[in-house]
């Protein structure tokens, strides 16, 4: 998605009822209506563990639902503690009419019983993404929490780590009688602070430098030091070559064998020229040293946002989105002869608010329509005749995009989170007749935009397109597909977003475009935790010389990248 197509993509009413919610109102008589929720008191203290919080609606009109976000435990220093959370009951209130209160329940809660200390987290009232009231919560375990516990000692740390390695710390508790002592959680600290951090239960460093680390148990504490090392890696990309002077803005690509296919987005024009829709599939041959086009496919579309090739290379799917006709929906493509496309089917049975992306998993093809619609899922095997086999939403936010692996269906619900379907895995008896779900993970920031999942490690990564603040890319533990958990997350320090990825399993290397910011080769090797923006894990980052890149695709040892302003480009990537 550009951020241009961010004002009009949520296609009806997500859209819709964002600017609602979100925006201010006005009429000729009245003026604008401020929308404005506060908290009865700037901080809370817990007393025995629990509190109530009052969130009153200040505005001009109702606002809701409101979502109650608790943010991560803290101690004095700012460092996580691993177990510990805040429970909010209610965790979401449907609506608040202006001037109406709601009370919620704010209690202690964890895998483990907190160590004495003062403790820290936050707590947000959300509409539709954005925060509009925060409240400050503190409160304070007393001393004793070390009864029984006559030596604290952490083990086996080596003298040396390198930048970015997970090592799990261990902590041995021993009673006087030297008996170990369990159920007990530690407050950890690294200093200097940001030199690395204690987080499930691994000590990540961030470095290079030195680093101690401190455990500390009711009145017991022990103290380990150890050096931070860089990280060691690099890589490199030649400069970009390619491209072609195009009279569209390029969005997507799909690659297979010697043929590269790009579809277009939105409106172009040059100077006083004519006005140039996103209505064209573009063909490229990627068989020399450089992206050759050779021809196209003009559909009634106003934005080819997405194109797919299945995987034995003979049919291709698009996507429309602003058809003439109004119906949008999905063309299907025979590539018998893959130079040279032949249109065999469109299909906009129930497409007709407009196909955003697609993936296509043998005969079975996942189509995500714009608006509150969701997924729809279609056989394929008769391309002239596609046949609806299921359709699946799960509410509060448009569908953005789904990615298909190992018979689990991903899909980037935006503000809904992350969203597991089993689609013939197995684990839940799902098919593409009976999608069933597994689990989501909301705990990502919202503009849910992508994802990219690792069956080999467990791990999905999960971009989140953000133009307001700096997007950043997730890091999603799927190792146990039912209760998945952020582990780690990246961001490449400019206030421009990512969009999508391409993972090099076999080298370890995650591809990220960032738009106007160029593209990005990211070192994710090893147990991802933590900031992996600090951990010397940014092997090479081409600068695109202003040119929005949309997407990379690894192919044949080189790296192709969609570019909205000049098409297709190539360079060559070396991991050192």
């Amino acid at each position: 998605m550009h951020p241009s197509q961010r004002r009009v993509h949520g296609i009806g009413t997500a859209a819709v009822l964002a600017s609602v919610l979100l925006g201010a109102c006005s009429d000729a008589t009245t003026g604008p209506v401020e929308d404005r929720l506060a908290f009865g008191a700037q901080d809370l203290v817990l007393v025995s563990g629990e509190g109530t919080l009052t969130l009153r609606n200040e505005g001009g009109r109702a606002l809701g639902p409101i979502d109650l976000s608790a943010a991560a435990v803290t101690d004095v220093d700012g460092n996580g503690i691993s177990g510990a959370e805040l429970r909010l009951e209610p965790a979401s209130i449907p609506t608040l009419a202006s001037g109406a209160t709601g009370v919620v329940t704010v209690r202690i809660g964890g895998s483990a019983p907190l160590p004495p200390g003062t403790f820290r987290a936050t707590v947000d009232a959300i509409v539709d993404g954005r925060s509009f009231a925060t409240v400050r919560v503190e409160w304070e375990i007393a001393d004793g929490g070390g009864e029984g516990i006559a030596e604290l000692r952490i083990d086996d740390l080596p003298d040396r780590l390198r930048a970015g390695d997970a090592i799990p710390v261990v902590l041995t508790t021993l009673a006087s009688n030297g008996t170990p002592v369990t159920d007990v959680a530690p407050t950890w600290t690294v200093r200097p602070a940001g030199a690395g951090v204690v987080t499930d239960g691994h000590l990540v460093g961030y470095g290079p430098g030195e680093l101690e680390m401190i455990a500390r148990i009711g009145g017991l504490a022990d103290t380990v030091r150890t050096t931070i090392e860089d990280r060691g890696v690099s890589g490199s990309f030649s400069a970009l070559q390619g491209g072609a002077p195009l009279n569209r803005f390029t969005s997507d690509t799909w690659i297979h064998g010697d043929w590269a296919y790009t579809g277009t987005w939105g409106q172009r024009t040059s100077g006083q020229g004519p006005v140039y829709q996103g209505n064209r599939l573009n063909v490229w041959s990627v068989a020399g040293a450089l992206p050759e086009l050779r021809g196209f496919v003009d559909v009634d579309a106003r934005t080819v946002n997405d194109v797919k090739v299945r995987d034995d290379g003979t049919l291709a799917v698009l996507t429309h989105e602003g058809s003439n006709d109004g119906r949008n929906g999905i063309t299907l493509l025979d590539l018998s002869v893959p130079g040279e496309p032949r249109v065999v089917g469109r299909y906009t049975d129930g497409l007709e608010s407009g196909v955003h992306n697609v993936w296509i998993d043998g005969d079975v093809l996942y189509v995500v329509r714009d608006g509150p619609f969701g997924l729809q899922i279609l056989d394929v095997s008769d391309p002239a005749r596609p046949v609806p086999l299921a359709q699946w939403y799960a509410g509060d936010s448009f569908l953005h995009d789904v990615y298909v692996r190992d018979g689990l269906a991903f899909l980037s619900h935006w503000d809904a989170g992350l969203i597991i379907l089993d689609v013939g895995n197995g684990i839940l008896g799902g098919s593409p007749s009976n999608p069933r779900h597994v689990s989501t993970i909301r705990e990502l920031g919202g503009e849910t935009h992508n994802a990219w999942y690792w069956p080999e490690r467990g791990l999905v990564f999960v971009g989140e397109e953000d133009f307001v603040t700096p997007g950043r890319m997730r890091v999603v533990d799927v190792s146990d597909l039912r209760h998945p958990r952020v582990v780690a997350d990246y961001e490449l320090g400019t206030s421009v977003t990512p969009h999508n990825f391409w993972l090099d399993e076999e080298e370890e290397t995650l591809f990220l475009a960032w738009y106007e910011s160029g593209l990005v080769a990211l070192d994710v090797s090893g147990e991802l935790r933590g900031e992996l923006d600090r951990q010397g894990r940014e092997l090479a980052v081409r600068d695109s010389g202003r040119q929005w890149v949309w997407a990379p695709q690894l192919h044949d040892g080189r790296i192709y990248l969609s570019t909205m302003e000049g098409g297709l480009f190539v360079a060559e990537w070396t991991r050192n």
